[in-house]
């Protein structure tokens, strides 16, 4: 089993029983999405690795030891470059904005393959912002820890922004296309 398949493998397990915020969608869907909205901008399998373990740090028990001994260290990195620090002393309403400028300002000397894993995620979420709010409009927002619409505008554009490595790609122009439609 090659190591790509053995994170789709691992990253199912993990996320088993877990759905996307508000809905009945099984949670690895957006890892999948993300991957391969990623294979359309490398063939990278570390990378690729990486985009479907992405969230696995970040929302379940699995700790970046793991993802490294599985994974490898190159796996590892990318993975931790995309997971945000919970900070689990602090309500998440209230570290929002906080663990979002701790992304952006990581994203501004992000290497390219881990700007390729932020926006295959940015654009998974994105997409599936889009159509909550095309059918609910601005009740999208209460799903989330920050329901301040306002808050999300800043936190994807600034996302738009730190990518511009990527704006030349099908993917970055229709990330900034949902962008617009949704803010």
């Amino acid at each position: 089993m090659s190591i790509f398949d053995k994170a789709i493998t691992f990253a199912t397990e993990r996320h088993s029983g877990m759905v996307r915020k508000g809905t009945d969608i099984p949670y690895i869907v957006h890892p999948l999405e993300a991957v391969s909205i990623a294979a359309g901008l490398t063939s990278d399998h570390e990378t690729l690795t990486a985009a479907v373990l992405h969230d696995v740090v970040e929302d379940t028990p699995t700790t970046l030891d793991e993802i490294k001994e599985l994974f490898g260290e190159k796996v590892a990195s990318l993975v931790a470059a995309e997971s945000e620090d919970k900070m689990p002393d602090v309500p998440p309403s209230e570290s929002w904005k906080i663990r979002k400028q701790a992304t952006i300002d990581a994203l501004k000397s992000a290497a390219y393959e881990e700007k390729i894993i932020m926006l295959s995620d940015k654009l998974s979420n994105i997409r599936a912002i889009h159509r909550d709010y095309v059918n609910i409009g601005d009740a999208v927002w209460e799903r989330f820890n920050q329901k301040d619409k306002r808050m999300h505008e800043w936190y994807y554009r600034s996302i738009a922004e730190n990518l511009t490595e990527l704006a030349d790609t099908v993917v970055y122009k229709e990330f900034c296309c949902l962008v617009n439609e949704v803010f």
